[in-house]
């Protein structure tokens, strides 16, 4: 296997230790300019690389406040202070909450140092650095009710907009160096739209769009159109002042009762990446982490397995990197225990697994099928490697990039029936000699009714095979299948009249209204209608409901068919 590491690795370790041990023998007391020195070298260095090796000896002693992350990140300020009783507000919540701000700052030292240095790069304010405190309390695994996800909570639709991938193996919604990257480029995209820091702040919470149309209102009224003016959702209207709040906080946390956690300004991680496939198992084990470790720097990893064919980037601190590639060159067990199954029917989980001789709940759980979905054709699914190594290549690229993995509800598949209620009855009845609930046929039917009368027309879905009960049962009017049209089971129809009539008044023609026979071809009275008609399909015209309707109509008025009342 092969791993790539950044150029200068060693050369950098050399380098900070040497520059350590001077600065420790010639001086008691470290001096804060040559530790400012220091630190501007290696943000220098960190800038010019993606992945840097820093010596903890030599980085443990920059320890002034210039040169903590803190330090840093206050000097970056670039935005006006907003004043406010909401600013307020929201600092107060969050000083009285000191264990919530000792978690979510302690959580972000994994993360602050490579904001800081994406948004130093391009000239941005360094109070976006504090940016993911508001809307995941910096964690990369965070999913609202929206569905927006990770640190900077990209609903799907925006990360598809920045180029995050989100397949069946990775949602780079979640990964810390690509969802940093497409947030500050839509920050950027939203400063330029609006020339505005705040406004930008409102439009990535609310949608520019909707930032827009806010100010053109105001602008109509002959309004100021800054953040404070403009009307906006109570959760937009808190938002910046959250982040001032923050921002506050940051400055002097000693004002508000609370202690940051010192955070190195240096680099937590470095990235590797590997060609072959490798489980999430392995490379923890192999980087001397616990699974859970590895995942708060690797959070986008949505299987068991990362896949060699994608690039991965892995994202590890450096002493653990050191050992994943001392480890990795004595490892003689497999990297991967996953392949992938393509499904070619569509069965349950269970099916599938005992046809393939896998577990079925293994199966269910890796690739997060809940129960009572089925898979359908053309489906992929990740699978344990067989012994008998037969399927111990890699995962290709092909599946890498097209995978899907399609579900739907294990119902049986149902035919539509339309049936003519004979004599007046209750829905209960009705639902307990056709094998549903009440409720199904009060919403198919889309009634609150209790009672059938006779004549009415009940919808109902029934499984495709399933026999029908006889007499004294309602009499079939058709069946269709629940995708198509109008389908004959086990039954003769016959248009009671040949012809249709002519609606003068709406100025179209009306379908005649359509009995079934018995299977035996005893139609009942109109049966003895055009007998041409027998043995061909007949469009179904909307059914009367009405027992009056069969009435013969008063001598010199003309023959109304019967209204039918909404919801029967």
């Amino acid at each position: 296997m092969r791993f790539i590491f950044s150029a200068l690795l060693v050369l950098m370790l050399a380098a900070c230790a040497s520059e350590g041990s001077t600065t420790s023998s010639n001086t008691a007391t470290p001096n804060p300019a040559t530790q400012q020195a220091v630190a501007d070298a290696l943000r220098k260095t960190a800038s010019a690389q993606e992945t840097i090796n820093v010596d903890q000896g030599s980085v443990d002693q920059l320890t002034s406040a210039d040169a903590d992350l803190w330090a840093r990140i206050r000097r970056g300020f670039q935005m006006p202070d907003l004043q406010s009783d909401l600013v307020d507000m929201q600092a107060n919540w969050y000083a009285q909450r000191p264990e919530y701000v000792q978690r979510m700052t302690e959580r972000s030292q994994k993360y602050l140092y490579h904001i800081v240095e994406e948004l130093e790069q391009r000239h941005m304010p360094t109070e976006l650095a504090l940016l993911p405190f508001i809307e995941s309390a910096y964690n990369p695994q965070a999913l609202s009710v929206a569905k927006a996800a990770g640190m900077w909570q990209f609903v799907p639709d925006t990360g598809r907009t920045y180029n995050l991938k989100q397949n069946m193996w990775q949602d780079e919604r979640r990964d810390v160096l690509a969802s940093t990257s497409a947030a500050l480029d839509y920050l950027s995209r939203l400063h330029d739209m609006f020339g505005d820091w705040q406004l930008a702040l409102a439009a990535y919470n609310w949608g520019e769009g909707n930032v827009q149309r806010a100010i053109a209102r105001n602008e109509a009224a002959g309004l100021p159109t800054d953040y404070q003016d403009l009307r906006m959702p109570n959760e937009t209207r808190n938002y910046v002042p959250k982040l001032q709040a923050v921002k506050n906080i940051v400055m002097n946390p000693q004002a508000f009762g609370l202690a940051l956690p010192s955070i190195p300004n240096h680099p937590y991680f470095v990235t590797v990446t590997t060609a072959h496939d490798i489980d999430v198992d392995v490379a923890a084990k192999l980087a001397n982490m616990t699974p859970d470790e590895f995942r708060s720097l690797n959070p986008s990893f949505k299987k068991p397995v990362i896949l060699g064919a994608t690039q991965p980037q892995i994202l590890l601190p450096f002493d653990n990197a050191s050992a994943f590639e001392h480890n990795l060159k004595g490892y003689t067990g497999n990297l991967s225990s996953w392949t992938t199954y393509t499904v070619t029917e569509r069965a349950a989980p269970a099916v599938i697994a005992q046809k393939i001789g896998v577990d079925a709940d293994t199966l269910m759980e890796v690739n997060k099928i809940p129960v009572g979905m089925r898979l359908k054709p053309g489906s992929t699914i990740v699978v344990p490697r067989s012994d008998d190594g037969n399927d111990d290549e890699d995962i290709s690229a092909d599946v890498a990039e097209s995978a899907v993995l399609a579900m739907e509800p294990d119902v049986p598949d149902t035919r539509k029936m339309l049936i003519r209620v004979r004599r007046k009855q209750s829905m209960a009845a009705l639902a307990v000699r056709y094998g549903v609930s009440i409720g199904q046929l009060k919403s198919w039917n889309r009634t609150h009714r209790d009672q059938v009368n006779p004549g009415q027309v009940i919808v109902l879905h029934v499984p495709v095979g399933k026999a029908m009960p006889s007499e004294p049962g309602p009499e079939r009017i058709a069946t269709s299948m629940q995708g198509g049209g109008v389908e004959r089971i086990g039954t003769q129809m016959t248009d009671t009249r040949s012809e249709s009539r002519y609606d003068k008044k709406s100025g179209r023609g009306r379908n005649a209204v359509v009995k079934v026979s018995d299977s035996t071809g005893k139609a009942g009275k109109s049966s003895a209608s055009s007998s041409a008609s027998r043995g061909k399909m007949v469009k179904v015209a909307e059914p009367v409901t009405s027992s009056k309707a069969s009435k013969a109509a008063a001598p010199g008025r003309p023959k109304t068919a019967a209204k039918t009342k909404k919801g029967n």
